[in-house]
């Protein structure tokens, strides 16, 4: 898409996420099947849309797999435990953190949520490479 800039909150076609991304189409359907946190909107046909929260997700998701050496099943297990984390962290704080208000329609709350569970991802790595430092 030369030329035209869309909005940072625009949501954009598997076409426009795989050149975002470096990756093949065929790759993000792929990861699709394998982290069931994924979940772009689709359109008749099957035409996949994905918002700012996915894009985001799925370059975290890159990273984790390209470059810091992750398996799938890694990465897979990462999710659950960062799940996990977060069912812990809701029974020990009463109040949400300050981007909870955030949500406002079961898309915004579908994408806050991707967004923590990022943002656990990387709190977990941190956690690992302190305890492995530690040992």
């Amino acid at each position: 898409m030369a030329g035209s800039a869309k909005a940072e909150t625009a949501y954009r076609n598997i076409g426009e996420v795989a050149e975002i991304l470096d990756v093949p189409q065929h790759v993000l359907r792929f990861w699709e099947t394998k982290f069931t946190v994924l979940k772009p909107l689709k359109r008749a046909g099957g035409r996949r849309f994905y918002s700012p929260q996915d894009v985001a997700l799925l370059t975290e998701l890159k990273s984790l797999l390209y470059q810091q050496g992750y398996t799938i099943k890694g990465v897979q297990r990462l999710l659950r435990s960062a799940r996990g984390v977060a069912s812990a962290l809701e029974l020990t704080q009463p109040e949400p953190v300050e981007v909870a208000v955030v949500a406002a329609t079961p898309e915004d709350e579908d994408g806050f949520l991707k967004a923590v569970l990022l943002e656990l991802q990387q709190i977990q790595g941190d956690l690992t490479k302190l305890a492995q430092n530690s040992a």
